[in-house]
């Protein structure tokens, strides 16, 4: 009977304005809310959906492999741009050895004036690398990948040949581009064609010397020497505000203009190329200059085109690979300010590839090779100041031209060399990766000891600084979290000559320093934080050293991460709270008595409307 009674009333209700007014709301609200979620479940699908095609079947299987070495941070996924898919966005893919920088998606070279010791800085507009059009190709699907540990850059082209949908209808272009770490002028392109069809793929091919871009700019020469036949371009560089040039002197393999390859047959050729380039000079000495750098440069072709190129290959590779012994790893990290591992490792690659290697030059005098050395295995005062962490200009999350990586660069080298680190930028590309992962977590050598004086108020997030040199050693420091979101230092030593004693302390050194050994579990130590504030932890191979360090640091206290953590931000005072929750109850208690009044109260209004018929005896 209630219920009958309430619908019955139901009419009298709608015919309430606001009521048909909340009720058309609701009807909005949800029909927007229905016509959202399709939109966002059709982009979402369309993101998840798996390519389609043959090309980008096949561009899923020659690629599948590179998932681990991005999954092990050995790599990074570039953007299709990169790989030369056309897209609307800027793609930038590097190769470089600080003499030699190679923007492999547009195919341009920067080179460094001899002699200037700086980065390449100086556009050219040399061709640098081969381009392979496919003939009859019905469609392709393009891949990128900087390869950080070996120093190059691959990208994988899939050509649709047939009219097939499946995998086994497209021809497979790989190219491999190096600018060799350890011979300067050399850099290295790899191409390597798979064509697993049953018709003949054909390609045309655009040597670096006869692009037809180069115009009056190079001259180009074929050079045969000892049975072995070049080319051989030389072009002139102007410098901006000034009446001197720098020459520049290429010579590069030959190639074919059209490339053939046999059904169910691979195709594999390396194109070497050797660049020198002089130091400005006036005009009257063009051709004398000139006939050096030819001289120079057919020489050193000479050489390299007896090695073998897997030999080559290989060197480079283990050169650039030794470089990446020290590093940085991001584990986890809880805000937006942190860098993620994808922008410290691009930072590192791209900065390393714009900065040169003293200490691989065979010319580099004995005496500054071990002043280089020395600087590198103890970096006195290096690095002094906070942790650069958190400087999202020195750890930028997007780079899209070569202009912005020299820049970058030249920021690097002038923050380290006002940080104390000036002996470490001098030994190059070596010193500047060591002076990168000092300053990441705040690390500083002193006279006796190497501190780590990161900010305890920043170690919520989870991270490794690996390689760092002392003496002749490599520690490894990480910052982890237990299972509760505590912190904690873990620390391990790899000796590389023989075994020397290293001791550690935390914070105030109050308890015994430990001493540290190359086993694999490592050494872990507690936060804690002094008052004042002080390092977190100190390394030293002098035990008296840090035995008496706890005399001289003169403390008021010590207290563990999530005391000092409580102390920083113990939270809003009670009076807050209490007026919040009073004012709360306030509103509740005057809403209430407003329902009350409406609906219950002396002359309240009935909530349902009902007709009422009058019995004929009353009227």
């Amino acid at each position: 009977m209630w219920l009958q009674q309430r619908l019955k009333g139901l009419p009298g209700l709608l015919s309430s304005s606001w009521a048909r007014r909340l009720l058309l709301l609701l009807a909005l609200l949800l029909v927007a809310y229905w016509y959202l979620g399709a939109v966002r479940a059709r982009r979402g699908g369309g993101r998840g959906a798996e390519p389609r095609g043959a090309a980008a079947l096949c561009l899923q299987a020659a690629t599948g492999a590179w998932r681990a070495q991005v999954e092990r941070g050995d790599a990074l996924p570039l953007p299709e741009e990169a790989a030369g898919g056309g897209g609307p966005g800027p793609g930038l893919a590097l190769a470089g050895n600080g003499f030699l920088l190679l923007d492999v998606a547009a195919g341009r070279l920067w080179v460094s004036a001899a002699g200037s010791g700086g980065g390449p800085a100086l556009a050219t507009e040399y061709p640098a690398l081969v381009r392979l059009r496919a003939l009859g190709g019905r469609g392709e699907a393009r891949a990128a990948l900087a390869a950080l540990r070996e120093g190059g850059v691959r990208r994988v082209r899939c050509v649709q040949t047939g009219p097939g949908a499946g995998a086994g209808d497209c021809v497979t272009v790989r190219e491999e581009v190096v600018a060799h770490r350890s011979r300067p002028h050399l850099y290295l392109q790899r191409i390597r064609i798979a064509n697993p069809t049953e018709r003949v793929a054909a390609f045309e091919a655009s040597a670096p010397a006869s692009a037809p871009s180069l115009g009056g700019r190079f001259a180009t020469s074929l050079e045969k020497v000892e049975e072995r036949q070049f080319l051989l371009s030389s072009g002139r560089l102007l410098l901006a505000g000034s009446p001197k040039v720098v020459l520049m002197v290429v010579a590069a393999k030959k190639l074919v203009s059209r490339v053939q390859v046999a059904p169910k047959s691979h195709f594999d050729e390396t194109v070497l190329s050797v660049v020198y380039t002089s130091e400005p000079i006036e005009v009257s000495r063009l051709e004398e200059t000139f006939s050096k750098l030819r001289e120079s440069a057919k020489k050193e072709m000479l050489e390299v085109m007896q090695m073998g190129v897997e030999d080559l290959f290989q060197e480079h590779q283990q050169t650039w690979s030794d470089l990446f012994i020290s590093g940085i790893e991001m584990r986890k990290i809880t805000d937006l300010h942190t860098p993620s591992s994808e922008t410290v490792n691009m930072t590192l690659y791209y900065v390393l590839s714009s900065m040169p290697a003293p200490l691989l030059d065979p010319l580099i005098s004995g005496e500054d090779r071990e002043k280089m050395e020395a600087s590198l295995n103890y970096a006195d005062h290096c690095f002094s100041g906070h942790a650069t962490m958190h400087a999202e200009n020195l750890w930028p999350a997007k780079l899209t031209s070569v202009a912005q990586i020299l820049q970058l660069s030249d920021l690097w080298k002038l923050t380290l060399q006002k940080r104390g680190c000036k002996g470490l930028v001098a030994a190059g590309v070596h010193g500047l990766m060591q002076g990168m992962v000092l300053s990441f977590g705040g690390l500083q050598f002193t006279e006796n000891h190497l501190q780590f004086q990161a900010d305890p108020d920043v170690l919520h997030n989870s991270y490794s600084l690996r390689g760092i040199h002392y003496n002749k050693d490599l520690i490894n420091l990480a910052v982890l979290l237990d299972a509760e979101g505590k912190p904690f230092l873990h620390v391990s030593v790899k000796f590389q000559d023989k075994p020397v004693r290293l001791y550690a302390c935390e914070a105030g050194c109050m308890n015994e320093p430990v001493e540290l050994t190359s086993e694999a579990r490592g050494h872990t130590f507690p936060v804690m934080v002094t008052q004042p504030i002080t390092p977190l932890l100190y390394i030293s191979t002098d035990l008296i050293h840090l035995q008496d360090l706890r005399h001289t640091l003169h403390l008021k206290a010590i207290l563990a991460h999530e005391e000092h953590m409580a102390k920083q931000y113990p939270g809003l005072p009670f009076l807050f709270w209490f007026s919040v929750a009073s004012l709360i109850t306030l509103f509740h208690l005057f809403l209430f008595k407003l329902i009350y009044n409406e609906y219950c109260g002396p002359g309240a209004k009935p909530l349902f409307r009902s007709k009422v018929t009058v019995p004929d005896t009353i009227l």
